[in-house]
């Protein structure tokens, strides 16, 4: 009989209960100062006070104890672009402008599918590099660049939702499918890959200018004929696109009603941006349980706006966080909560780093319906977990120093911290990245 696998893992332990806005920062987690997660068979078996669990414990059963560290769960991107990783930094467009010069040029090398397995794997190493064990991911219109990253995320364990663009007009004729090919292609990816292992398909459409309407008649006919696919697009990221919506479909009366119309608003349908966003169209993304990706570097790398985080509180809108590489500027997620608060002190609010690490973990599980399995370090939820390193520089180092609570401490980390906090991530349990062991597939310039 194969013995079970039991680890466990010593460390300040943090994750979340919920949200800040509806729970109150102080009901809104859990936190242990000397804690313990034992992990068997890639579940968290059981999370608690080191002092009263370490006696539970076979004695064959090894502790690992990590020093000046905090274990939290992984973290969650709701939007990101793999195809993107080889134009991110691209100088000096906005919206409409930057897809034409850089995105649609990069994403034309996927029809080759080593270049896409190639991208899959650095991008993977990148994400896990940076503490994200789960992403909802945008592929290109090639049906190859999907399979590509399936197959490298399957073999890496890991809890991914991806799909396929869906593309029928206003882009390069060698980038557009028809509303017939996104069909078959979409469904062909969702009988190989939906529920196989931790992988999950989302039906994609790029956003509604580069779709007729028969397309995105197609996007809401695949969503009633397979059980818990996601939907993931674009919304309201920046003036002139919406205003190109308008143009494009005056017979609705705003940007979400072209998609609502086509019955792509639901549980599992998570939007990128929503900067602009009206009163009405925030009452129906509630109505519909439908989410929003907030990618604060994105929005200010394309001066596209600031994301409105407290009238989604209002409406009790589900938010993740979304890199939203390649216009959004860093893999990781401290650097994206650090754009966050200087986004909402724009606005003249704050972000609490309670709220933050909630957005960045257990708030993107829920976005993403997956709160079940990932967001938190419940027993019995998937062991996807983070050690983030105190010391991970002279100056964060320093500054720890002199903080005096949890909060200053999480929040000195989202301000200063970056890839190099992060000391290992773990999915199911396994080592799948550690800080002090090079890796070969960083970024060697595919």
């Amino acid at each position: 009989m194969t013995p079970i696998s039991v680890t466990a893992h010593r460390a300040a332990i943090l994750d979340s209960l919920g949200d800040p806005a509806e729970l109150g920062i102080e009901n809104s987690y859990r936190y242990f100062e000397d804690g313990l997660i034992i992990v068997e068979e890639g579940k968290i078996r059981a999370l608690g006070k080191a002092s009263e669990l370490l006696h539970t414990l076979p004695a064959e059963v090894p502790v690992k104890q990590y020093e000046n560290a905090l274990i939290i769960p992984g973290f969650i991107d709701t939007h990101i672009h793999y195809p993107q990783i080889g134009m991110i930094a691209s100088y000096g467009e906005q919206l409409l402008d930057w897809l034409e010069n850089y995105t649609f040029p990069a994403e034309e090398k996927f029809v080759d599918k080593q270049h896409a397995q190639e991208v899959s794997e650095t991008f993977l190493t990148e994400l896990l590099r940076n503490g994200t064990t789960t992403a909802l991911v945008f592929g290109t219109v090639h049906p190859e660049s999907v399979d590509a990253f399936f197959s490298c995320a399957e073999q890496k364990n890991l809890r991914m939702i991806a799909g396929k663009v869906m593309m029928d007009r206003n882009a390069p004729q060698n980038l557009t499918d028809t509303p017939d090919s996104s069909y078959r292609d979409s469904k062909e990816l969702i009988e190989r890959w939906h529920g196989k292992g931790r992988l999950h398909y989302a039906v994609t459409p790029r956003f509604a200018p580069t779709s007729t309407p028969e397309q995105l008649a197609i996007a809401g006919k695949l969503l009633t004929e397979y059980d818990d696919l996601y939907m993931h697009t674009h919304l309201s990221e920046n003036k002139n696109e919406t205003a190109w919506v308008k143009e494009l479909f005056p017979e609705q009366t705003g940007y979400l009603d072209v998609y609502d119309h086509h019955e792509l608003l639901g549980k599992r349908s998570v939007f990128a941006h929503g900067v602009h966003l009206c009163e009405d169209e925030c009452q129906r993304l509630a109505d519909t349980d439908s989410a929003i990706a907030f990618c604060p570097t994105s929005n200010l790398f394309l001066g596209s706006g600031l994301f409105n985080l407290p009238q989604a509180e209002q409406y009790k809108i589900k938010v993740g966080m979304g890199t939203d590489v390649g216009a959004g500027t860093s893999f990781s997620m401290l650097q994206t909560l650090n754009e966050a608060y200087k986004v909402m002190q724009l606005q003249g609010k704050k972000l609490h780093p309670f709220k933050s690490f909630y957005l960045a973990t257990l708030g993107g599980a829920q976005a993403l319906a997956l709160d079940q399995h990932i967001g938190n370090l419940e027993p019995g939820t998937d062991a996807d977990f983070v050690v983030l390193d105190y010391h991970a520089t002279p100056l964060l180092k320093y500054r720890m120093a002199q903080a005096s609570s949890l909060e200053e401490r999480l929040f000195v980390m989202m301000t200063l911290g970056d890839d190099r906090a992060v000391k290992h991530t773990f999915a199911m349990g396994q080592p799948v990245h550690s800080r002090d062991t090079p890796h070969k597939n960083a970024p060697q310039g595919v």
